[in-house]
């Protein structure tokens, strides 16, 4: 009877310890510490959120730059990959389908290689980051679509080159650019050329 009470004990203990105190010290150092990424590293559009950096959105729009493929549509509830092997049929006809759909939107040529970002849904199905070189083979769509100027086209270059986040720690997983904060960035520059140019 004893051991079954300290055992009991025990498990109070290391319930309220683990529990309780030791996920809320670390709830509280990240709110203090990192206070966006402990709330969901949300964006806001005139007060709106509009979603997570963390989390990608199916930007379908040909107007707006173009995420990585999703093999559960962007559904944060069934989250992961296709689990296809890599001599799938259903995987080659999905990747060169993409890869059509890709060339012919961006204008690109039989010869251009085609990132593999753009081919292959990530493993969680919400990556929220493409390649810098995804980004790039975008630009001329999106200006067209938007029916950008010369120099709204040349901003958008350097819009999306300073959109580039580096490797961590200068060694560390790949260069990539979040989807979210681009397009919402693209729409900041057509705003205000419209707000300065009276459109």
């Amino acid at each position: 009877m004893k051991s079954l009470l300290h055992a009991f004990l025990v498990l109070i203990v290391l319930t309220v310890l683990t529990g309780l105190i030791y996920p809320a010290i670390v709830t509280a150092i990240a709110v203090v510490c990192f206070p966006a990424q402990a709330h969901g590293s949300l964006t806001y559009n005139k007060g709106y959120v509009t979603g997570s950096r963390l989390i990608g959105q199916n930007f379908a729009d040909r107007k707006n730059f173009w995420p990585r493929p999703s093999a559960t549509n962007f559904s944060a509830m069934p989250s992961g990959g296709s689990n296809l092997n890599p001599i799938s049929s259903s995987l080659r006809i999905a990747v060169d389908a993409r890869r059509d759909t890709f060339r012919v939107a961006n204008g690109l040529s039989a010869v251009d290689t085609i990132p593999g970002d753009m081919l292959f849904a990530s493993g969680s199905g919400l990556d929220p980051d493409i390649s810098p070189e995804a980004a790039r083979l975008q630009i001329n769509r999106i200006a067209r679509e938007r029916n950008f100027t010369n120099d709204q086209k040349a901003a958008l270059v350097s819009l999306v080159k300073s959109s580039i986040v580096p490797r961590q720690l200068g060694f560390l997983g790949s260069e990539r650019v979040n989807v979210l904060r681009l397009n919402q960035d693209v729409e900041n520059l057509e705003r205000e050329h419209a707000a300065i140019h009276g459109n």
